[in-house]
């Protein structure tokens, strides 16, 4: 992510100096947000963990991403072109800084310095985004499921620098942010062990390769 933004510190000091700036707390499996009808709204997860989820017309769930603290989302970083409604959804208790981009040109009704310098850092929040989904468009190129696997395993590694990391979501969930069948999923990770590609204890993985 972007080295010279400390996307923490931004947080804490937009929720305590900037008047646009709303502070909702969310229970364990609440809907955060949609992205139907909450256009133009920016959030960050100040705590807690959240799904982007989208569900087809047949009721298919595809977790789109996931979402961890300090993460940024909302429908103006994934405009809506489909019927299908984007929901976020509380996976843990949540603390939310959001606020309307349309106001962020217009002057802070308490004349706050920070509002500028809010401003000034919105291209890094964008930046930071668009890395992020970078990411994701890369993951889901890959063909197979050993492909897919082998992808998100790789930026796990690369995230905690470190080749034995634990899995962030249930396999199901997992199997859902992948976009493949979770049974074929979990044969290929039984395979992957089996050839000494990695060695697996419940979420923890260690690559071999």
């Amino acid at each position: 992510m972007y080295s010279d933004f400390n996307i923490k510190e931004f947080t804490q000091q937009l929720q305590n100096s900037c008047a646009k700036a709303q502070t909702k707390k969310i229970d364990k499996g609440e809907i955060i947000t949609t992205y139907i009808k909450n256009r133009n709204q920016i959030c960050i997860l100040k705590s807690g963990l959240a799904d982007l989820v989208r569900y087809d017309i047949n009721g298919n769930k595809t977790i789109v991403e996931t979402l961890k603290e300090s993460d940024v989302f909302g429908e103006i970083f994934f405009p809506v072109i489909t019927n299908n409604e984007l929901f976020v959804v509380a996976k843990s208790k949540c603390e939310i800084v959001y606020f309307i981009y349309d106001e962020i040109t217009k002057k802070c009704t308490r004349s706050c310095k920070f509002h500028d310098v809010l401003n000034t850092n919105l291209l890094k929040l964008i930046l930071n985004k668009t890395i992020s989904q970078n990411i994701r468009i890369e993951l889901l190129t890959k063909r197979s499921i050993r492909e897919k696997l082998q992808s998100y395993f790789a930026t796990l590694t690369k995230s905690g620098l470190s080749r034995t990391f634990y899995i962030p979501l249930s396999y199901t969930d997992l199997a859902d942010y992948l976009s493949v069948d979770r049974s074929a999923m979990m044969r290929e990770l039984k395979s992957l062990q089996e050839e000494g590609f990695i060695t697996k204890d419940g979420n923890k993985i260690t690559l071999k390769y």
